[in-house]
């Protein structure tokens, strides 16, 4: 676990870091408020395990590991929106505490602080420009043509929540220097991850106590939002299979990883297995 403490902690200095430099001063403090405010940072904290899994060090992924963190952030100021959501970890959310056009700012400006950490790469840009187009399709998707069924839902869950988790890892392979074939593995097993997150995630919303939680549940229902529960026949058991067949082929992927770390690779193993037992 100290292990896992100095990573994250490296990313937290480099993430307060960018905020601190954002200019003007009032997009620094809206910044501030969204990336600073919590956060379990897990997203970079695979981009850095998985460069370290084939070879690398936490130095050299933490840039692209607070970009993919970064465009996360600015995705939940867009959902915060969209669902009317007042609550992001427990503070106001963008659009509650400064308005709708400052929150769409903060936004963009996330993005253009990401984009500025990947620029000197051009396989990072290509990858995360391809998670974010993804992520549009399936936000668009969402909200004009809901999943009817698993398969579009698996669809939606691949695009809104496994895409940012694949750019994620595939970021830390590249900024290992990997082949093709590396990054390929450690971008499906963490797709696979995020999907096995989501499901576990509807599941929770669906069928855990509020307290328990740490969080209001029922949301999905409430907001007619796509769930695994609320477009496919699936029973919560059968949902948490779901989730737990995803987890097992993520694995499978990450098997034809040629480790030079183990300790990181076994925190990935452990990430997998911790998605789909999570109880809040």
């Amino acid at each position: 676990m100290e292990l896992l403490e100095r990573r994250r902690a490296l990313i937290e200095e480099r993430l307060h870091e960018v905020v601190d430099g954002v200019d003007p001063e009032t997009l620094s403090d809206e910044v501030r408020h969204v990336t600073l405010s919590g956060g379990k940072r897990v997203r970079p904290m695979v981009t850095i395990l998985a460069c370290e899994t084939v070879g690398g060090t936490a130095e050299d992924a933490v840039e692209f590991g607070v970009g993919i963190e970064l465009v996360h952030n600015a995705s939940l100021v867009i959902d915060d929106i969209i669902d009317r959501s007042e609550l992001r970890r427990g503070t106001e959310s963008a659009w509650a505490e400064f308005g709708y056009g400052p929150a769409i700012i903060t936004s963009d400006g996330l993005l253009g602080e990401a984009f500025d950490l990947f620029a000197s790469d051009p396989d990072a840009m290509r990858v995360v420009t391809e998670s974010m187009v993804e992520l549009g399709v399936g936000e668009a998707t969402e909200l004009s043509a809901m999943p009817s069924n698993e398969e579009e839902y698996m669809t939606l869950a691949r695009r809104k929540t496994g895409a940012l988790f694949r750019a994620a890892a595939e970021l830390g392979a590249i900024a290992a220097d990997s082949d093709a074939v590396t990054v390929e593995a450690l971008g499906e097993y963490a797709e696979r991850v995020g999907i096995a997150f989501q499901i576990r995630d509807d599941v929770l919303d669906a069928v855990a106590d509020a307290e328990e939680l740490g969080k209001p549940t029922g949301h999905d229902a409430e907001m007619d939002r796509p769930s695994v529960v609320q477009v496919t026949d699936l029973t919560p058991e059968e949902a948490n299979a779901r989730a737990r067949a995803e987890a097992d082929r993520a694995l499978e992927a990450l098997d034809r990883v040629d480790v030079a770390d183990p300790t990181a690779e076994g925190y990935l193993r452990e990430l997998a297995e911790f998605v789909v037992e999570r109880e809040r």
